[in-house]
C-alpha cells in the first residue's frame, strides 16, 4: 500500500520544486500568507514545511524578515559539489560490485528514458529522470548510510544541478557522461564507475562559471 506523504512533507516538496526551477529564486522572501493562499493550506503545515526546508539549508528563516531562499557563496557551493562528487564516486564503486540484476534492469530503463528526454531537449523531464538515475545508483550501493547521506546532499544541491542543465548542450553532455557510468556499472568495473561519476558531478572551470552566471540571473529576478 502506498502511503501518502503528510501535508507538511508534500508542501516541502512543492516549495522545493519551485525553488529548483527558479520560480522562487535565491534571495526571494517567502511570505507565509501568500504561500498559504497559493497552496490552499493553513499556516501550521506551511510552517512545518518551512522548518524542514530551513533544516536542509534550502531556505533561511531570518528575524523580522521570515523565510528567504538561500544564497550560497561560490566557495561554499564549490565545496559542496566536491563532497557530492566523492559521495557519488563511492556509490558508483560499490554499485558496480553489488548491483542486482533487477536493479541493473531498472537502471538501464532509466538510462534509456534519459536518452529520449535529452534528444527531445526536454530539460524538465531529463532532470527528473537524471535524478532517478543517480538515486538508483545510491540504492545499488547497498550501503544504507551512504545512500541516505548522498540523497540528503543531492536534495540540497538539486536547484544548482538543475540550473546546469539550462546551459546549452549540457543535457547531451550529461547523458554522454551517464552512458559511461552505466557501461562501467554494467561491466562491474568499480574503478571506472567511480572515476566517471566523480568527473560527472565535479563542477569546475567553465561549467562553474556558467552556473554562477545562471545564479546571477536568478538573483536579479528576485531583486
Amino acid at each position: 500500500m502506498t502511503v501518502k506523504p503528510k501535508r507538511s512533507e508534500a508542501l516541502r516538496q512543492a516549495i522545493e520544486e519551485k525553488i529548483a526551477v527558479g520560480e522562487y529564486p535565491p534571495g526571494m522572501r517567502l511570505d507565509e500568507v501568500e504561500l498559504a493562499t497559493a497552496f490552499g493550506v493553513s499556516r501550521t503545515p506551511l510552517r512545518e514545511a518551512l522548518i524542514q526546508l530551513a533544516s536542509s539549508g534550502v531556505i533561511e528563516i531570518r528575524p523580522r524578515r521570515g523565510a528567504v531562499v538561500s544564497q550560497i557563496d561560490p566557495q561554499r557551493l564549490c565545496e559542496m559539489f566536491e563532497v557530492m562528487a566523492e559521495l557519488e564516486s563511492m556509490c558508483g564503486r560499490l554499485a558496480a560490485r553489488r548491483i542486482t540484476e533487477d536493479e541493473l534492469a531498472e537502471l538501464r530503463q532509466t538510462h534509456e528514458a534519459s536518452r529520449v528526454a535529452a534528444e527531445a531537449r526536454d530539460i524538465d523531464t531529463y532532470y527528473e529522470v537524471n535524478a532517478h538515475f543517480h538515486a538508483l545508483i545510491y540504492q545499488a550501493s547497498h550501503n544504507a548510510y551512504l545512500q541516505e547521506t548522498a540523497l540528503q546532499l543531492h536534495r540540497r544541491l538539486r536547484v544548482y544541478r538543475r540550473l546546469q542543465l539550462r546551459v546549452r548542450d549540457r543535457p547531451h553532455q550529461s547523458f554522454s557522461e551517464h552512458d559511461a557510468v552505466f557501461r562501467a556499472i554494467e561491466a562491474g568495473d568499480a574503478d571506472a564507475a567511480s572515476e566517471h561519476l566523480r568527473g560527472h558531478v565535479t563542477v569546475q572551470g567553465e561549467r562553474f562559471a556558467d552556473l554562477m552566471a545562471s545564479l546571477h540571473a536568478l538573483s536579479r529576478k528576485a531583486g
